[in-house]
């Protein structure tokens, strides 16, 4: 009874070992998963940091010449209280020499004169240093204001995007493993379903369990109404043999991606003017075609979601 026991035992702790094993490599498979995902979140971040840089640069050029007028700014200041002082000295002589001679009197008139002039010269000019430093100065804080405007909006951004694809992930977390993978790159969120998730060889009718996928898709788009959506049709290179009303894999391809854009139109909250639907045929494949693993990973529909960029553009737009 005692070696029964024993044995059982031991047989429970292989298999819990089996187990453990099995959940360490689908953990480290998402972990590998989530730092791909991580890199490319990172570039597209240093894409808009080395556009926010350049804008940054501008910014430090206007606050030099803003410095450089300023310090012009004070030198006429100088200039303008040495000719006041120059005015009050020669207004002084002026009283001294006017009881002298008439020659000596009508020059100092027209020193006085002309000093007069150049007091109303420098004092225009500074009048119009100072209005050009204020409009730069309401050109800086602008600028400034735009500058952080754009910071907000691609950090909003990134946030929508990174909630969109976990979103999707948890929204098609039943077909994964079924030819399903959600990632994001480029600051795009791409849906790739292998046809053996959505249609039969040579057909684009969509079959039950691959509707359920792209209805379940189509309820998180339609809680997104400022993503565009674009749905690309891919084969491997395997010319279509079929016949009827398609010619080949291009017009599969064609006609599988307008399948999944009728099913999402079902919903009636997906706004139809967010879709798009391309075929690509065997031109843009993930994986070699010269085995039957990679024909199949070629053979897929990917849902490409892309932020609307309207609002940094605006920024933009504003900035220059």
């Amino acid at each position: 009874m005692r070696v029964r026991l024993t044995s059982v035992l031991a047989l429970l702790l292989v298999m819990s070992s089996c187990v453990s094993s099995k959940k360490y490599g689908e953990l480290e498979s998402k972990n590998a998963e989530l730092q791909r995902n991580n890199r490319n979140i990172n570039n597209e971040l240093e894409s808009f940091r080395s556009s926010n840089d350049k804008m940054n640069k501008e910014l430090v050029g206007l606050r030099a010449e803003y410095e450089s007028l300023s310090e012009e700014r004070n030198n006429l200041m100088e200039k303008l209280t040495a000719l006041q002082k120059n005015y009050e000295s020669l207004e002084s002589s002026y009283d001294a020499l006017e009881q002298n001679s008439s020659a000596a009197i009508a020059e100092n008139s027209r020193q006085n004169r002309e000093l007069l002039a150049q007091l109303d010269e420098k004092e225009a000019a500074l009048i119009q240093e100072k209005n050009r430093l204020e409009k730069l100065e309401k050109d800086l804080a602008l600028r400034s204001q735009r500058v952080n405007e754009l910071e907000s909006v691609i950090a909003a951004k990134d946030a929508k995007m990174d909630a969109l694809k976990n979103a999707v992930s948890n929204a098609l977390t039943n077909f994964e493993g079924k030819g399903l993978t959600v990632e994001q790159r480029d600051g795009k969120v791409y849906v790739s379903m292998e046809n053996k998730l959505l249609f039969e060889s040579g057909s684009w009718a969509v079959n039950s369990e691959g509707r359920k996928a792209v209805k379940q898709l189509g309820s998180v788009l339609a809680q997104n109404p400022d993503i565009a959506v674009l749905i690309e049709g891919h084969t491997d290179n395997v010319p279509y043999g079929g016949s009827g009303q398609l010619k080949d894999n291009w017009d599969l391809s064609t006609k599988r991606a307008t399948s999944i854009v009728q099913i999402l139109r079902e919903n009636s909250e997906i706004d139809p003017q967010s879709l798009t639907a391309a075929g690509r045929g065997e031109f843009a494949p993930v994986a070699t075609n010269d085995t039957e693993t990679g024909k199949a990973k070629n053979r897929r529909i990917e849902v490409i979601l892309t932020p609307k960029l309207d609002e940094i553009t605006r920024v933009l737009n504003e900035i220059d």
